[in-house]
């Protein structure tokens, strides 16, 4: 399994605009490309002082599965236009790790 993260930053009158944006459509539009090896997405967010830190989880069975989703080059961040219009900054690029051990609660 991969995980793949990416970190993105909005002001703070930005935030819940960003949030829903991604639950309603950017989410909503990963899901309906059905693409094989995607197996799911976590949102998390952090309040700073000045900005809105939040970070995206995606879930792959391979490295095959994340090209489908991002490309050849597939450590680029894909950002929508609504999306970039929102952040204030966001990395470049996503990190990928390859996932060794996942234990859920008992």
């Amino acid at each position: 399994m991969i995980s793949r993260i990416w970190h993105g930053w909005t002001i703070k009158e930005n935030a819940d605009v960003y949030e829903e944006l991604l639950k309603s459509e950017i989410f909503v539009g990963i899901q309906e490309r059905k693409i094989p090896g995607f197996d799911g997405i976590h949102l998390l967010r952090r309040d700073h002082d000045a900005e809105v830190e939040f970070i995206t989880i995606m879930w792959f069975d391979s490295l095959e599965a994340v090209r489908s989703f991002a490309g050849e080059d597939y450590e680029i961040a894909v950002v929508p236009p609504k999306a970039r219009a929102v952040l204030k900054r966001f990395d470049e690029r996503s990190q990928h790790y390859e996932v060794k051990t996942y234990r859920k609660a008992p």
